[in-house]
């Protein structure tokens, strides 16, 4: 006979097991006795209602942690119903909570649906395929730090119950935002896409009624991406992509999916081709192939799983879903805000068909002019242009030693002050062609005609001390060359005579970039306030904001890096140049394919962004007579007696800022601290060839200019 310590070891040990739920039939009954709908369990579980629709059809089981509190809230049920008896009472069905509503609120008492609660239930979706119930295989106690706190909540988008992402670790756990975690059983790539497709609630709304929705992202851990038999590692460092005789690539194929010319690499799409208005398409992110680069989401690969959810759901809610690299991402962005087509009507048949929507680039690559080309392009190589091409870029100066002043030289300090992402700034209200451009000879110049001009700017005098406005070396041009409007603006601005020899102009004009600007520009000023540094800060306050703004969170610091590289690299993108080891000049290559492939776009981003830097420059000369001692794109490195850029600023006598020069603040376009080193230092760089403002912050300099 056993004893009694045999027997109290025999209870601990069941004791000590997992819990235990009801059948799945009970677990059914006990939520509808408690007058509670699938869709607010689930948003109380922070799960999908199918995943709550396969606890209660015995497809799946929760994991732990899910599984001790959905154990928690069926035992309170079946205190108060038990199965053969009904309480005196049975409380109404109430509205779904808010997700961050605890399980326990399930139990109290119905709450009142607001009037502009959206539908509880979740929309349709087709039944998965029957699958084996799955293991709680997840240990008792996680080890997983939960997702830090949010700044800003992502409004609800009821066609898309459950955000427009998930990050998928090993365990079949797919973290999505605002904390929602779901149960993906697949264990193959296909499997995946169907899962996503059909029962992860996963996507996001069009950002234009005539556009399209975003696809769901699916964004896979080192350990998620072994489970569905992908390497750890992506050998092919060259092409970024698996082989085409790969077996996850045989996978994709045979289930009848495709994937798009890029292949199977560290930025997938898997899909199939369009049924009527729906689109059967599943982006996938690899983290161990590093889709996430370190340079524009830094530190975000080493987070736990929640957090990489957290960064990434933030930046697609107030950008757009990632659907590449921050570049690939900010190009997207411009398609998606300004879509090709529209839906036109037939005034006599009453039939709808696509039609070109007003403002827009098309859906036609246009060629450009020679002079906006680059020399590998065909139309350069194969009609043997040699009329120059535009430089339009920004600015990499630094002042000739031999003219410092003794006064400027005595100073402590040099100081750099940086603006604030100047192509988005320079990209509000951008007037930009939009169709091909047309050639004429000896034309008139119009400052409100985009285009490429050919004229003699040799003959405009500034001061030494300051950068030609004209180059990007900042050196004063010795004959006529292109320049994009902007530019010859501003000569005309400074009160010079211009007379355009030719041009390249359109006829369709358009500020296609300002709901781009206006996205990107929210983003960005909304960030920086969740990282303390908000508008209404004066320049003491906004300085030591700026200070520790990186460390008050690290999550939305990473966004805000992800947004400026969103910025950059979208303007960038506009003229991506060939790739490729086995390039051959000449050759057309895939980015020329694209509507957005627009280098006079970018051109005018950067000539209207260099302008401005130097506008300041001579207005700060002008109110303080301060010259810089070098620029490098959007940082300028001045003298300073200390080391507060406060101390060289222009402020009026009540001691506010005065507009037209360099400002603090958090804005695009206004200026940042960037950094301060004694003034030998930038004397010693500037004789030895370098540039000072590529490296205020600290470092070696020589090193890292040799890099």
């Amino acid at each position: 006979m056993a004893t009694e310590e045999e027997l109290f070891a025999s209870v601990d040990a069941l004791l000590e097991e997992e819990p235990q739920l009801p059948p799945p039939v009970e677990r059914a009954r006990l939520r509808e006795a408690a007058g509670i709908t699938q869709a607010r369990l689930a948003l109380a579980l922070k799960t999908s209602t199918q995943t709550v629709k396969n606890y209660e059809n015995g497809r799946s089981e929760p994991k732990s942690p899910r599984l001790e509190a959905y154990q928690r809230l069926l035992n309170g049920w079946a205190a108060k119903y038990p199965a053969h008896g009904t309480p005196a009472t049975t409380p109404a069905p109430v509205a779904a909570p808010q997700p961050e509503e605890p399980v326990a609120a399930l139990t109290g008492p119905p709450a009142p649906e607001p009037e502009s609660a959206a539908p509880v239930e979740t929309p349709a979706v087709q039944a998965a395929p029957q699958r084996p119930a799955r293991p709680a295989e997840r240990p008792a106690t996680s080890s997983r730090r939960p997702a830090a706190k949010k700044a800003a909540k992502p409004a609800a988008d009821s066609g898309f119950p459950h955000g427009p992402l998930a990050v998928l670790d090993g365990d079949g756990s797919a973290y999505g935002v605002d904390g929602i975690v779901l149960d993906c059983p697949a264990s193959t790539v296909p499997e995946l896409v169907e899962w996503t497709l059909r029962e992860s609630g996963l996507g996001a709304s069009r950002l234009h009624r005539n556009g399209r929705d975003a696809d769901p992202l699916i964004v896979l851990t080192e350990a998620a991406a072994v489970k569905l038999g992908l390497p750890e590692r992506l050998e092919d460092r060259r092409g970024l992509r698996l082989a085409e005789d790969h077996p996850v690539v045989k996978q994709v194929i045979r289930a009848k999916w495709k994937l798009t010319k890029r292949g199977f690499g560290p930025w997938a799409r898997v899909y199939r081709p369009a049924q009527g208005n729906q689109r059967q398409c599943v982006q996938l992110a690899i983290l161990p192939w590093d889709a996430l680069d370190e340079r524009s989401w830094p530190g975000v690969t080493d987070l736990e799983p929640a957090d990489i959810a957290r960064v990434l759901g933030v930046y697609a809610q107030r950008v757009l879903t990632p659907r590449g690299s921050t570049a690939v991402s900010g190009l997207e962005l411009m398609t998606a805000l300004r879509p090709p087509t529209r839906a036109v009507q037939d005034r006599t048949t009453g039939q709808w068909s696509s039609g070109h929507n007003p403002g827009s680039l098309g859906t036609e690559p246009i060629d450009p002019a020679p002079p906006e080309c680059v020399p590998e392009h065909p139309l350069v190589v194969h009609r043997g242009w040699k009329g120059g091409f535009l430089d339009e870029e920004a600015y990499q100066w630094v002042r000739d030693v031999n003219l410092l002043t003794g006064d400027e030289v005595s100073l402590p300090w040099a100081l750099g002050l940086d603006l604030n992402t100047a192509f988005l700034a320079s990209a509000a209200r951008l007037v930009v062609g939009l169709s091909a451009p047309d050639h004429f000879h000896a034309p008139v110049f119009n400052p409100k005609i985009p285009g490429s001009w050919l004229v003699d700017l040799s003959h405009v005098e500034l001061d030494p001390r300051l950068p030609s406005p004209f180059t990007p070396s900042g050196t004063r041009p010795t004959g006529p060359a292109w320049y994009q409007t902007h530019t010859v603006a501003y000569a005309q601005e400074l009160g010079y005579n211009v007379q355009p020899l030719e041009a390249y102009l359109r006829r369709e004009t358009g500020a296609y970039l300002d709901p781009w600007h206006d996205r990107l520009r929210t983003a960005y000023v909304d960030t920086m306030a969740d990282l303390g540094v908000t508008r209404d800060l004066d320049d003491d306050a906004f300085l030591a904001a700026m200070e520790r703004h990186k460390d008050a969170d690290p999550a939305l610091a990473a966004v805000l890096a992800a947004i400026k590289a969103t910025v950059k690299g979208g303007v960038g993108k506009l003229r991506e140049r060939p790739q490729g080891k086995d390039y051959q000049e000449g050759d057309a290559w895939p980015a020329m394919e694209r509507p957005t492939w627009r280098p006079d776009i970018r051109a005018a981003v950067i000539s209207k962004a260099r302008v401005n830097m130097h506008r300041k420059l001579l207005n700060m000369a002008r109110m303080t007579g301060l010259y810089p001692l070098a620029v490098l794109s959007d940082c300028v490195v001045y003298p300073s007696p200390s080391r507060s850029p406060i101390d060289i600023l222009p402020y009026s006598t009540s001691g506010k800022p005065i507009p037209g020069t360099f400002r603090l603040g958090p804005t695009p376009g206004l200026a940042k601290f960037e950094g301060v080193q004694e003034m030998s230092w930038a004397v010693d760089l500037m004789e030895a060839g370098y540039n000072p403002a590529r490296h205020i912050k600290g470092g070696d300099a020589v090193l890292e200019e040799g890099e």
